[in-house]
């Protein structure tokens, strides 16, 4: 069985974005600075992330599908009976030609009849993130300024909220993503679900002595 680690203080140092009060979950470790040919988690990950037209999108699917199974294996089913999941919003707006909707689809095979909202919007394109590079990529400043709620899915409060993202680096969407939900459902308790966080080989930083 697949099993969650939750992000404690000796990580916080790795996501800034994220607080000690920010209850985030994750599955496994994405080693930055290696390609898919490094680890399974690396191979999982760069699948997901394939665009139409890429010679690995073919198993962008079974990336997809493997990816909710392992979320449904690793969240409680009594928490997600009243549930709502979350996706973290793509870089591109919807009705953008290059629109990534993995992470809804990861959300939507979690569990049969899941109630699954697109509750944040981008409003319009990005780069996406990690394409951007370290000093290019966008601020939660940045995000709040193009997210929106969509009303439409919102009039029936949610009872808590899953948000679902596939590689925590920073934090910085998920802290934009929750942001919105508070301020829209200010009473409702946010959790985070990633399928992966982001860690550095040792080799990436040769001056510093690890323990």
């Amino acid at each position: 069985m697949v099993r969650f680690t939750r992000v404690d203080e000796t990580m916080l140092r790795a996501h800034s974005r994220i607080t000690a009060d920010d209850v985030c979950y994750f599955l496994y470790e994405y080693t930055s600075r290696k390609n898919y040919k490094f680890s399974a988690t690396n191979q999982l990950i760069t699948n997901l992330k394939h665009k139409p037209g890429h010679p690995g999108y073919r198993h962008k699917q079974n990336a997809i599908r493997s990816s909710a199974l392992d979320l449904a294996s690793a969240i409680n089913e009594a928490w997600l009976l009243g549930a709502t999941l979350v996706p973290v919003p793509p870089s591109k707006a919807v009705g953008d030609p290059e629109y990534d909707d993995r992470m809804e689809r990861i959300a939507r095979g979690i569990r049969q009849g899941q109630d699954v909202r697109c509750l944040v919007r981008q409003t319009v394109s990005t780069e996406a993130a990690h394409l951007s590079g370290e000093s290019n990529r966008p601020t939660v400043e940045d995000l709040l300024a193009i997210y929106a709620i969509d009303e439409s899915l919102a009039a029936h409060p949610p009872q808590r909220i899953g948000i679902i993202d596939d590689v925590l680096t920073a934090g910085t969407h998920f802290r934009a993503t929750e942001i919105m939900l508070h301020r829209r459902f200010p009473d409702v308790p946010v959790v985070g679900f990633f399928i992966a966080r982001r860690v550095f080989p040792p080799d990436a930083f040769p001056d510093f002595v690890f323990e």
